[in-house]
């Protein structure tokens, strides 16, 4: 264990937690402007799915990294819109219809994958991007400013998030949609409207997590790539309470304790692997039964709005 402890080592771990929170921010960002409106996406994974195989294939057959970035938001798009669809237009219950989503994702891109790629490639993902000055700042330099652009856009992401949700009149509107949709509705707010809105943004932001997986962190694609990612973020939501700074919180929780386990099996700790596999998953568990009951959650979450109920 002492090797653990070493300055490098310990760089190296935060330096990976900050690659493997991409994801979740990315998605779990998206899934709280969704949820502040009051829908619940569980199918998070699936969009992410197809978006990470989309931006993978766009830029094995094109070199087009970008490109396969656009294409994987679009992807992400498609399927919030048929979620909104599903959930806000036909008043599905959501719990059922993201698991649908998650499902056809899921089966959508691993029949892509076999027919149209058939084998694992990898491609060249987004290199890394130091700023100047800052990423000559001794032991902190390199392990916040010297990551790839989809890295630097997740951490940026946080604030701007909180700033649309706080500061802003769509803000108001979607969470006034996510606590009193009624009483949105007679203001003239048009409740479905914020809500598709709302749940296409999070679908967007869910397809660039995807994207973020195969093109920048992994820089390839396989069957199941992202190994429940999705259904994390969704967690992470209501770990978080809903504000973006718990979020960014814990997915960075979440991240250290998984780079801190890869960490240990790469310098060979004695511990059994499929343990250091669970660790991560464990403690969302655990942080989720201390934190979630403490939250509060938009009372309109998970409810259809139907115009002349109370």
């Amino acid at each position: 264990m002492k090797s653990m402890l070493s300055g490098d080592v310990i760089a190296g771990i935060l330096n990976t937690m900050i690659a493997l929170a991409t994801p979740f921010l990315y998605a779990a960002l998206g899934e709280t402007i969704a949820q502040t409106s009051g829908v619940v996406n569980l199918g998070v994974d699936g969009i992410m799915l197809l978006s990470a195989f989309a931006a993978f294939y766009v830029a094995l057959t094109t070199g087009s990294l970008w490109l396969g970035l656009l294409v994987a938001a679009l992807v992400g798009l498609a399927l919030g819109l048929l979620m909104s669809l599903v959930s806000v237009t036909l008043k599905a219950e959501q719990g059922v219809s993201g698991i649908g989503l998650y499902m056809f994702g899921l089966g959508m891109s691993s029949l892509l994958f076999k027919v149209l790629v058939g084998t694992v490639k990898t491609v060249i993902g987004f290199p890394p991007v130091a700023i100047p000055l800052l990423s000559s700042i001794p032991f902190v330099g390199p392990i916040l400013f010297r990551n790839s652009i989809p890295v630097y856009g997740a951490f940026l992401l946080v604030p701007v998030v909180w700033w649309l949700l706080e500061r802003t009149t769509l803000g108001m509107k979607i969470k006034s949609v996510g606590q009193n949709p009624a009483a949105a509705d007679s203001l003239g707010i048009g409740v479905d409207r914020i809500r598709y809105l709302s749940v296409c943004i999070g679908s967007v932001l869910a397809g660039v997590a995807g994207a973020s997986l195969s093109i920048s962190l992994l820089n390839l694609f396989q069957d199941n790539l992202t190994a429940g990612q999705g259904f994390i973020a969704v967690a992470l939501v209501y770990f978080g309470g809903w504000s973006p700074v718990g979020v960014l919180g814990g997915a960075l929780l979440f991240s250290v304790v998984n780079s801190f386990q890869l960490w240990m099996q790469v310098l060979g700790v004695k511990i059994p692997s499929d343990v250091a596999v669970m660790l991560p998953y464990l403690l969302t568990i655990a942080a989720l039964t201390i934190t979630v009951n403490r939250a509060r959650q938009p009372a309109a979450l998970n409810k259809p709005f139907e115009r002349g109920e109370n």
